[in-house]
């Protein structure tokens, strides 16, 4: 009899490559920490060409946040005290006067495949166990784990649009509710939605597009030294991941904080009425459709001035965001020969005089 002896190793995490490590697309980056501070923006459309790093960045940033408290055992990721963030049974629970206990995790960061059905992001209910023995039995799908984390859809270009439109209305509501056969269940489902692309695989139906609350454009850097830059820093990591995680570890919890800092303040941080009122009339002058970029500049103003840790929101904080807020809500002119982030650039400068 042959006796085979396996040795267990402890699964450990794989390296991330540190957010601060990154050289340039300072756009997209900016992008995801006003993501992070306000969820409530609506999450980042990234279009950019390939090999520019889209990917490594929103894993990176995911990495970088602080640890979150939620709900022992609890499959939603429930918050101990905010009603909006907590699943219907903790609810009960604190209602009937129970005790709760609480554990520390990562922030949740999932990916979403291209061939994902809809019960797998949805979750589904299981009928049969409902029918025979009249229990309510629910499979968490992706919304369920990425309730307060983000949900990352690479390519979502690709994705079928009935499941981008499930995807926008869950991150719009902060809601998922799942129905089948007249049984009816909900979750909470309050996450930062990430979608990258290439442009030169099809653009995304422009009602699913303004869903998005910021759109960031990426390019590939043409400039040599940035360049070998980049290389170094990717060969430095591969080399030795845990030497550049150390070399950028001050930088990452400077970062760190000044995020938590700004969620801490975001409350606290106002915006004048004229400086609303200005925000709306380039929104007008740029035909905007709906109130979609007037709510979302409003929101990333203040979210960026959080990150400044100033209380107020002046010109500069509302010029460093509206671009990233409207550009994808212009309508396309195919004869349009100007870019759309440049027309509202233009648009902005004449109304904040």
């Amino acid at each position: 009899m042959i006796t085979f002896i396996v040795s267990i190793l402890k699964d450990t995490a794989r390296p991330v490559f540190p957010f601060t490590a990154i050289v340039g697309q300072e756009e997209m980056k900016l992008a995801l920490i006003l993501n992070v501070i306000d969820p409530k923006i609506g999450g980042v459309m990234i279009m950019g060409d390939r090999g520019t790093g889209k990917s490594t960045t929103i894993r990176a940033i995911a990495d970088l946040l602080p640890q979150i408290e939620v709900v022992e055992d609890d499959l939603f990721n429930s918050h101990v005290s905010d009603y909006e963030l907590m699943s219907d049974y903790v609810k009960k629970k604190l209602e009937d006067g129970s005790q709760v206990s609480t554990d520390l995790i990562s922030v949740p960061m999932v990916d979403l495949p291209l061939g994902a059905t809809e019960d797998r992001v949805c979750g589904t209910i299981d009928i049969e166990k409902a029918l025979n023995e009249g229990i309510k039995t629910f499979e968490p799908g992706l919304l369920a784990k990425a309730n307060r984390g983000i949900l990352y859809v690479d390519e979502v270009n690709l994705l079928d649009d009935h499941l981008v439109d499930i995807l926008l209305d869950s991150a719009a509501s902060g809601w998922n509710t799942v129905e089948r056969e007249g049984i009816s269940i909900r979750h909470p489902a309050r996450f930062v939605l990430v979608g990258s692309g290439n442009p030169e695989e099809g653009e995304l139906r422009p009602q699913l597009l303004d869903r998005f609350g910021m759109h960031a454009e990426i390019r590939t850097v043409k400039e040599p030294s940035l360049r070998v830059q980049i290389v170094e820093q990717r060969s430095k990591f591969d080399s030795d991941p845990y030497k550049c995680i150390k070399e950028f570890q001050n930088q990452q919890d400077q970062l760190k904080q000044l995020i938590v800092n700004a969620q801490q303040m975001l409350s606290h941080v106002n915006i004048d009425y004229e400086l609303r009122v200005k925000i709306s009339e380039v929104c007008g002058a740029l035909d905007v459709d709906g109130l979609r970029g007037d709510i979302v500049t409003n929101r990333a103003a203040r979210a960026f001035a959080a990150y400044k840790q100033e209380d107020n929101v002046t010109v500069d904080h509302i010029k460093q965001v509206i671009t990233l807020c409207l550009r994808h809500r212009l309508r396309k002119d195919p004869l349009e020969t100007i870019d759309s982030g440049i027309k509202v650039e233009q648009v902005v400068n004449k109304i904040f005089q």
